[in-house]
């Protein structure tokens, strides 16, 4: 019977290392169920403290969800809008966009990638401005509210998510040998059946990462929603609500923190449905 090999020095090393970058990546969130349950006294009197209670958990999820001024329910549901129909538009057009990029060889194709690309590297402080210039613009030419509306807030994202979304799919798409369509066009399938039917189902893992990384954007994010739907608006995202609590001289931190704690659960729900597909499709774009 053979005898077990001793872990080498460096192995126990690399595990205890692993295990502290673990312990200080879950701190955060363990500070935030913490002081969840506790009131806004023991908060910033003992942070690091247990609660004496834990039922306070509960009492201040009540106070959240029956708060006039946050409007917890409905801002749960314009961001579970947002985010779905998000999502949807950019998990669809950028698979499109990145399809037909591949397939199209030509120089044109190649600038178009170039530009997506490149615009990623520009900070949104730069365009969130005349972002809002031409959102006015468009409403006063064509009579289309986009400022304060879903419709504005929906096609912001799907501009600024599309972009490394393109990027991720044109990678996936490359690994997808073409005689898979060449064998669907003599068999008469149209383009769009091909796209459809046989291009859009492979590109699952890779779809399951566009989702996660956009949707735990789109759910968290402040700086966009405020500058497009504003504060005191009914289309109001949970960030937005959570600010609420937050005023110029008195922060109600216990109930900061619960707010966060229920705004984390939907995301911590998805991202583990699909976890086994966001390695698989980081790496898959990158084997050709």
């Amino acid at each position: 019977m053979k005898m077990t090999q001793a872990r080498k020095p460096g192995t126990i090393a690399a595990e205890i290392f692993t295990a502290i970058i673990f312990l200080l990546f879950l701190f955060p969130f363990l500070l935030v169920f913490i002081n969840s349950a506790k009131t806004a006294f023991e908060v910033t009197q003992y942070p690091l403290a247990l609660p004496n209670r834990w039922g306070n958990i509960i009492d201040n999820m009540v106070k959240i969800w029956t708060s006039e001024s946050v409007r917890y329910p409905s801002s749960l549901l314009s961001s579970t809008i947002i985010t779905v129909c998000s999502l949807l538009f950019i998990n669809l057009f950028s698979a499109m966009a990145g399809w037909a990029l591949v397939r199209t060889k030509s120089k044109i194709s190649s600038v178009i990638f170039f530009i997506f690309v490149a615009s990623m590297v520009i900070p949104f402080q730069i365009v969130m401005f005349p972002l809002l210039s031409w959102f006015r613009t468009v409403t006063v030419g064509t009579g289309v509210r986009l400022l304060r509306t879903y419709q504005g807030i929906i096609l912001s994202y799907i501009g600024f998510g599309a972009p490394l979304s393109i990027f991720m799919f044109h990678g996936f798409i490359k690994s997808i040998p073409l005689e898979l369509e060449e064998a669907a066009t003599i068999d008469g399938c149209h383009k769009h059946e091909i796209f459809f039917k046989i291009i859009f189902p492979i590109l699952k893992p890779i779809q399951a990462t566009v989702l996660v990384l956009n949707g735990i954007w789109i759910w968290n994010d402040y700086l966009l929603p405020l500058l497009v739907l504003g504060k005191g608006n009914d289309v109001m995202t949970i960030p937005l609500a959570v600010s609420n609590f937050a005023g110029a001289f008195v922060k109600q931190w216990d109930l900061i923190l619960t707010a966060i704690l229920m705004a984390m659960i939907p995301v911590i729900i998805f991202f583990l449905f699909a976890q086994k597909y966001i390695v698989k499709g980081m790496v898959a774009g990158a084997i050709k």
